[in-house]
């Protein structure tokens, strides 16, 4: 019983050290290596920025017309700024933050108004394709989720190239694609949906 008390107390005095660093980390660039606002990649011609520390905020970012695309250098302005850029779609609502793209009241397959976009839950009977916004639930170390956008499917994964995953994050990630009764992303990467164009 006294050493699963110390190993408890361990625990708990680690992980409460994990989140005093990450708070102190997360509006800071710890990565040399970048400058906030630089190019890091792009997927058909639309620059994707880093970021820095995840929580940081570069001012806001609006089109010529005036289309509110984000706040820069954050996931969401990626996803809008790619959408606006290479799709010339303009979304009804462009605010907001990554984990309320989705709407939790739309059913699978159907019209997300907010959006204009059709929305699809996971798991799903739709297999993401490429150029759909991929939703992250939040978490514990991430209160406003995620959005990326689908840039690879095959049989087997579905890659995502992202804006703002963090200093040293990758701006490409494969999702292991599943299939059983239904075609969804692994589950442990908290992806609630994705949205698609009509």
């Amino acid at each position: 019983m006294k050493n699963s008390t110390k190993l408890i107390g361990v625990i708990v005095i680690i992980a409460l050290s994990a989140c005093v660093v990450y708070y102190f980390v997360k509006d800071v660039n710890p990565n040399p290596r970048y400058k906030a606002g630089q190019v890091i990649d792009s997927l058909n011609g639309v620059a994707v920025y880093y970021n820095a520390g995840v929580n940081e905020v570069y001012g806001e970012n609006f089109s010529e017309d005036g289309y509110f695309i984000g706040l820069k250098y954050q996931c969401v302005e990626f996803c809008n700024r790619y959408y606006y850029q290479y799709y010339h779609f303009k979304m009804p609502d462009s605010h907001g933050n990554a984990n309320e793209f989705f709407d939790k009241s739309v059913k699978d397959g159907e019209l997300n108004a907010r959006r204009g976009l059709l929305q699809f839950t996971n798991p799903s009977k739709s297999k993401p394709q490429a150029g759909d916004l991929v939703i992250f639930d939040k978490h514990p170390l991430g209160k406003y989720g995620h959005v990326a956008i689908v840039s690879e499917v095959n049989d087997k994964y579905v890659e995502i190239i992202q804006q703002n995953a963090g200093p040293f994050g990758r701006t490409r990630l494969k999702i292991p694609l599943v299939n059983k009764s239904h075609l969804f992303l692994e589950k442990k990467r908290k992806v609630i949906g994705w949205l698609r164009l009509k």
